[in-house]
């Protein structure tokens, strides 16, 4: 690493460097994307940890920050403040900006430490997002930040960085068309299954899913924090989002690609059966998983009043497979991807489809999110995507989604050896419940696509028809 580079820990860092960060801040990070507190305005700060990666008098300072923003809690309003959600910043600050930069801008900073200079998103900067690839070429150590690379790898310098600017719940920077560096923003400590699982997958030869090829920890009070991934770019590849609603508007469909899909999602999951350990769900843990189903369609149900005339009939896919259970049906549970869709795969120019994007459902404690899952919940997450995509066509495409699903199902008993319609309780149970998360979802942050997983819950057939699917291996519904 250059040798300018400095570092501080927290106790070390600079007197007032939050403080002076602090009202332009509380302005900033709600305004991002991937700032989980909408809705609530950010009473303050705390500083759970800071790095110089530049030193801040210089021309280019660089600070990386861990702070946790403090909130007023959602429905109690005299109740006192919890410690918040912890965010990684990546903070630059110069004399000016040039304007280039103008769409990072952060703030003009009027006293403390950084008085008289501008902060940024450093991302959003060449020079910066360099000194994090050089970080993780070197395996630096940098206060208690932790460059690592995977074996003996090459990562050639002078790649050119480029913030990637999609809308996502994270960042990411490309270096060339060579590698691709996931910063997470929404951060907790303990093992991350966006390094865990990728890295297992790699370890056991699997090639649908990209190995990583470097990351980015900190060791903080005796704990890990995963902060980034590094790993290969495919040059060229299209997300099959984009790609099913291309060939949506060109009236073509998407079944062969839907095969595919289903194939690469029953590789990842058998790969995944053979790297990690399996568990079986007897009544107990099945009980559980359903009651917790039924927790959160009612939760759903206080907040999203046009859903409740539905909760009872969509209730009846929980507490059916409870009943199942009762009986002494069992199921193998595994680790699986935990938020597939479209939007997680790529298909390369070759036609290779690849996932993406392990880190499960942010919203999830990371605890739950590495909890072994029937391998269905990622297939119900994927035929809801498939409802999604036929919904965000400019015209319609009467069964263009159905179509997907059998495909995608086809495509899964193939590579897999088992189709999920097989199972048509527990499918059902799980794509109701990731609808009912949908409902949820779309009204707390975008109320324009509320429409979509409503119209599938006011459906008869409650999304998973178990009878059409038994009978001609068609489904009722989709996913987003």
């Amino acid at each position: 690493m250059s040798e300018a580079v400095t570092s501080t820990v927290t106790s070390m860092s600079p007197p007032g460097l939050l403080a002076s960060l602090d009202p332009l801040l509380r302005e900033w990070l709600p305004r991002q994307r991937w700032f989980a507190g909408k809705g609530r305005p950010v009473t303050g700060f705390s500083l759970v940890a800071a790095t110089d990666l530049l030193p801040s008098e210089a021309r280019l300072g660089l600070h990386h920050l861990l702070v946790r923003a403090h909130q007023q809690p959602v429905a109690a309003p005299g109740a006192p403040e919890e410690p918040g959600d912890c965010y990684q910043l990546l903070i630059g600050t110069r004399e000016a900006l040039p304007p280039r930069l103008a769409p990072a801008l952060i703030g003009h900073v009027t006293e403390g430490p950084l008085a008289g200079r501008t902060a940024y998103d450093a991302l959003h900067d060449t020079r910066p997002a360099e000194v994090l690839l050089e970080a993780i070429r070197t395996r630096a150590r940098v206060g208690g930040l932790r460059f690592e690379r995977e074996g003996e790898r090459e990562i050639r310098t002078g790649l050119v960085p480029r913030l990637m600017t999609a809308e996502q719940s994270n960042s990411s920077v490309v270096y060339g068309d060579t590698f691709i560096l996931k910063l997470l923003r929404r951060i907790v400590p303990g093992v991350n299954p966006d390094l865990e699982l990728p890295l297992a997958l790699a370890r056991e030869g699997c090639p649908r899913v990209p190995a990583p090829a470097g990351w980015l920890v900190a060791d903080l009070s005796g704990r890990t924090w995963v902060l980034g991934v590094l790993q290969p770019f495919v040059q060229g590849a299209t997300d099959g989002w984009d790609l099913a609603l291309r060939e949506l508007a060109k009236g073509e469909d998407f079944v062969a690609e839907a095969r595919a899909l289903g194939r690469a999602t029953a590789e990842v999951h058998t790969a995944l059966a053979r790297a990690l350990p399996t568990v079986t769900l007897g009544h107990g843990q099945i009980r559980q998983l359903a009651d917790g189903m039924i927790e959160r369609l009612e939760e759903a149900a206080r907040a999203v009043p046009l859903l409740r005339p539905y909760a009872p009939a969509l209730r009846t896919a929980f507490t059916a497979l409870g009943d199942l259970a009762a009986e002494g049906r069992t199921w193998t549970a595994q680790r699986v991807h935990g938020d597939l869709h479209l939007g997680q795969c790529l298909r390369s120019p070759s036609g290779q489809w690849s996932l993406i994007d392990f880190e499960g459902e942010p919203a999830k404690p990371l605890a739950e999110r590495r909890m072994p899952q029937p391998p269905v919940r990622d297939v119900a997450g994927m035929l809801r995507s498939f409802d999604y995509a036929a919904h965000s066509a400019s015209a319609p495409a009467p069964g263009w989604a159905e179509s997907c699903r059998a495909a995608y199902c086809t495509g899964y008993a193939e590579a897999g050896g088992q189709d999920p319609r097989t199972d048509p309780v527990m499918l059902r149970a799980c794509e109701t419940d990731k609808a009912v998360y949908e409902v949820l979802y779309e009204a707390r942050h975008r109320p324009d696509w509320l429409t979509v997983p409503l119209a599938a819950v006011r459906r008869p057939s409650c999304l998973f028809d178990t009878s059409d699917a038994a009978d001609d291996g068609t489904s009722g519904d989709t996913g987003r």
